[in-house]
């Protein structure tokens, strides 16, 4: 047990189970099933590394009760017909021979059909604006009639008897998120007139049959909880006092547990919180709950730490933590955590680049920026390198940090050449202060190389390389600013995009952002926090084009509060002594005054070293990172560590 977190490690209970300890993992989908719902080795490979990192309770991701209108996303897990049985059963088994308890999620997806065809079913005919914006009037929901309910009703009910009969220890009802259950609950979806609709008793009353319906199923002794969202967010949804009587009602029926989040898919950023939210977003609503229920407990949401987690625990905020992103980022968190190791600990940095962003907006299976792994279980291992080869990598920045350790994993004696410090550009991406997620994962970068390579704080020349007997030699030197030829680019009041992140420049009461991409509008939140009046140009259409969605919403809301101005379809002509000048679309020039211009205007490789290496015949040559194509973390780790595993 461990001694930094043991109430994180202690045994816990719900229902009749005997917990090894209070981290569940929750559900989220993956997009690993076939087609037609059924489990797939793929998912089964990828479960069972999940319950080896040594989580107490798994609740494998939400299962579709039906086969009308219920499936949400592509490859989703079924659960909807006698079919998926000997599946589920595989997948119960493999989690349980791996020492954990296993739960499942069922659910009906209700309005949010990310799918996005026909039938969609909801409470009413209140539309996700984001599907009607993808798909137009096919998003509108079919209001479901009574009959359709107590169809439903019955759907989750035998949903239910099939994941006992597949060996299932746990069912959790989902009723949160912007699903049926929670179109029904909040008065944001739910405009019906009849004894589904009005008052918190009729909204609340599809969900009470649903659990009296599977409690009639299963018996009195299975344990059975519900997933509810503290709130929906949404200014005329639900509330955290109609919620607390939610929770109230599901101990008179008998419930084990409350699982508590947060959001709907329109209230994104409170769901799948990104970077700019606080961490543990949702946290304070499960502490609310517990307060006045007499259940269990389960807080979740953006728990990104064990220290973070224990202190959930230790105050009182909750029974049980559950992680989702963070046990992508690290399967074995929980493992590392009972053996106090959290600076082995690979954290989620909630950029949602691999997760959500693959499965819901690109049709993928999942991925993490952070873990290339997940998803690949067993076809990606690191194994040992049939030649051990005396390695160097030129840069210490995220690509060059984890080719390392993968190297020193495989065999090879690494030395790693960083002129600056380790981190490379993860310090002018961590730099806001809403971006500090990024900073734990620099330290576990930094901590994981200096365990496995030898550092040399010296730029790496071109002799070094070749003289120093090294037989392969992996370049990571990372990107520069595009140099463009543009008038008056000498001008002093032009300043370095690093050198404004980290405050050393003198900007004066008003800056122009040349560059409306991820970079330049951090920027321009960070020195709007400095009182610096900020205007950011962009010439395409809509700023933001290469940011995260959840980023798109969290960083749009910050513009539009802090009033900070936006031109898009214009470009940089020139620079002014007072200014630039700009050309919007059809031509037409005019002047934006500024005591100072940032230029954000993208990157290309920093090759030069890489070019000299290219006349080195007896060195294996390889790049990786921003050096090989500029981009994001994700790109980063993912060709660092693919690469890597193959010298």
């Amino acid at each position: 047990m461990s001694k930094l977190f043991p109430n994180l490690c202690s045994p816990g209970r719900i229902g009749s189970l005997d917990l090894k300890n209070r981290i569940v993992k929750a559900p989220q989908s993956t997009g690993m099933s076939n087609i037609d719902g059924s489990v797939s080795d793929r998912l089964v490979r990828y479960y069972r590394e999940q319950a080896r990192g040594g989580s107490g309770l798994i609740v494998v991701e939400y299962a579709y009760v039906d086969n009308i209108a219920s499936k949400s996303a592509h490859c989703q897990l079924g659960i909807s017909d006698n079919e998926h049985i000997p599946g589920l059963a595989w997948l119960a088994e493999t989690i349980q021979d791996e020492g954990s308890v296993a739960g499942i999620q069922i659910e009906h997806c209700g309005r949010q059909k990310f799918l996005g065809t026909k039938p969609i079913k909801s409470a009413s005919a209140s539309t996700w604006p984001a599907l009607y914006r993808r798909v137009g009037s096919d998003a509108i929901p079919e209001a479901l009639t009574p009959e359709e309910i107590r169809n439903l009703v019955e759907a989750f009910g035998d949903a239910a008897v099939r994941a006992v009969s597949a060996g299932f220890q746990l069912i959790e009802i989902h009723g949160a998120h912007g699903y049926l259950i929670t179109n029904f609950l909040s008065p944001h979806t739910n405009k019906r007139t009849d004894i589904y609709g009005g008052p918190l008793e009729n909204r609340m009353r599809f969900l009470v049959e649903v659990v009296e319906n599977i409690r009639g199923k299963i018996g009195p002794g299975f344990p059975l909880t519900v997933r509810l969202s503290g709130t929906d967010y949404e200014p005329d949804g639900f509330g955290i006092e109609e919620t607390i009587e939610v929770s109230k009602k599901m101990v008179q029926l008998g419930l084990d547990a409350i699982h508590v989040s947060g959001g709907d898919h329109h209230q994104m950023i409170h769901q799948v919180s990104p970077m700019m939210v606080e961490r543990a977003h949702n946290v304070w609503a499960a502490e609310a709950i517990k307060k006045e229920v007499e259940l269990p407990v389960i807080a979740s949401g953006s728990i990104t730490t064990p220290a973070l987690a224990e202190s959930i625990l230790a105050t009182g905020k909750g029974d049980f933590v559950g992680l989702g992103r963070p046990l992508w980022a690290d399967p074995y968190f929980p493992i590392k955590a009972a053996e106090d190791r959290p600076e082995d600990i690979r954290p989620c940095i909630r950029c949602n680049e691999g997760c959500l962003e693959r499965t819901f907006f690109r049709f993928k299976a999942v991925t993490c920026a952070v873990n290339p792994t997940i998803g690949r279980e067993g076809l990606l291992d690191i194994t040992p390198a049939e030649e051990k080869k005396k390695v160097a990598v030129v840069g210490g920045g995220p690509a060059g940090m984890k080719a390392a350790r993968v190297l020193a994993l495989r065999g090879h004696k690494v030395t790693l050449f960083e002129k600056d410090k380790l981190g490379g550009a993860l310090h002018e991406a961590s730099a806001p202060d809403f971006k500090d997620d990024i900073r734990f994962f620099m330290d576990c970068l930094i901590h994981q190389a200096k365990k496995s390579a030898s550092i040399v704080e010296a730029e790496a020349t071109l002799e070094d390389l070749r003289d120093g007997g090294f037989q392969a030699v992996v370049v990571a030197t990372g990107a520069k600013p595009i140099d463009y030829d543009i008038p008056g680019r000498n001008n002093p009041i032009v300043k370095d995009v690093w050198s404004v992140l980290h405050g050393a420049e003198d900007l004066g009461k008003s800056t122009v952002i040349i560059g409306g991409g991820l970079v330049g509008v951090e920027v321009a939140l960070v020195l709007n926090q400095r009182e610096v009046d900020v205007t950011i140009v962009e010439m395409l259409p809509e700023i933001m084009s290469d940011c995260a969605t959840t980023d798109k919403i969290a960083y749009a809301e910050a513009i539009a509060t802090r009033r900070i101005n936006v031109h898009t379809r214009e470009r940089l002509n020139r620079v002014l002594e007072g200014g630039v000048e700009v050309v919007d679309a059809h031509g037409v020039p005019h002047t934006i005054r500024a005591d100072s211009v940032v230029l954000a205007m993208g990157y290309c490789p920093r090759n030069e070293l890489l070019e000299s290496l290219k006349q080195e015949p007896e060195i294996e040559l390889h790049q990786v990172g921003d050096c090989r194509r500029p981009g994001k973390i994700y790109d980063a780790i993912h060709t660092a560590y693919k690469t890597a595993r193959r010298i």
